[in-house]
């Protein structure tokens, strides 16, 4: 009896095998939520600082203006002028010849249309300064003599614009191209782009205008001038016209 008592009271921990504890549900999620917030806490705190600024970059000096002199309808102008600067600003802004037309400024519209030693340029797409030495003439130098061109006259003969918003460029193409096609040059509706076009059909003439866009669609009317002008007979334009002469048309 006293044995049996003894085996019970003696009080040792290491004599009472022990039950291994249990963690409940609600503790073993409440460890989870915690070791997660723990981990995803760095995260946070990255997207949270504000990033250090950066330095300013250093702009590059501007490159100052040089004198530019450029033979515009037979006058010489002396501009001060940015090598970036177009020659569709230079000619409006600089040299105050309001004619030549703003359009797209990019290529596409040919409002800006003029003439460098008679060939047909998009004044936007190239630079004031690679025109020195060059005679350049706008939609203002198209008329002699206080005189309207052939192709002007046409063009109000046959109604040929109607806003006139693209008009003098449609000149200025038109002009150009009586000239190509007299000095026997091709286009892609040609049928022998090695020989002279044998004559300057409908077909010639859009082709050949296709560059300048008219929204007010006076397509067919300019067909009309530019075909009464070459069967008239009548001389296109001389690149080179009395100076004093600025008229908008």
């Amino acid at each position: 009896m006293s044995k049996h008592n003894e085996c019970q009271d003696s009080g040792d921990p290491a004599a009472t095998p022990q039950k291994p504890v249990q963690p409940s549900r609600r503790r073993f999620l409440q460890s989870a939520a915690a070791a997660a917030t723990v981990g995803a806490a760095p995260h946070l705190r990255a997207q949270t600082q504000t990033p250090a600024e950066a330095p300013p970059a250093q702009a590059n000096p501007a490159v100052p203006p040089r004198p530019v002199t450029l033979t515009i309808n037979g006058r010489a102008y002396t501009l001060q002028l940015e090598p970036r600067v177009t020659l569709l600003d230079a000619l409006r802004e600089y040299a105050g010849l309001m004619g030549t037309k703003k359009g797209c400024d990019r290529g596409q519209c040919g409002a800006c249309t003029v003439l460098a030693d008679g060939r047909r340029i998009n004044s936007c797409l190239t630079l004031a300064v690679m025109h020195e030495g060059e005679n350049l003439t706008t939609v203002e130098g198209l008329a002699t003599n206080n005189a309207l061109s052939p192709m002007q006259r046409a063009f109000i003969e046959h109604d040929a614009f109607q806003c006139g918003y693209c008009t003098p460029g449609q000149l200025c193409s038109a002009t150009a191209l009586l000239n190509e096609f007299r000095n026997g040059t091709a286009s892609t509706v040609t049928a022998d782009v090695r020989r002279r076009p044998p004559q300057l059909s409908d077909d010639e003439i859009r082709e050949r205008m296709s560059g300048n866009i008219c929204r007010c669609g006076a397509y067919a009317n300019i067909v009309a001038a530019v075909r009464a002008v070459h069967d008239g007979g009548g001389e296109s334009s001389s690149v080179t016209v009395k100076p004093d002469f600025h008229r908008n048309v």
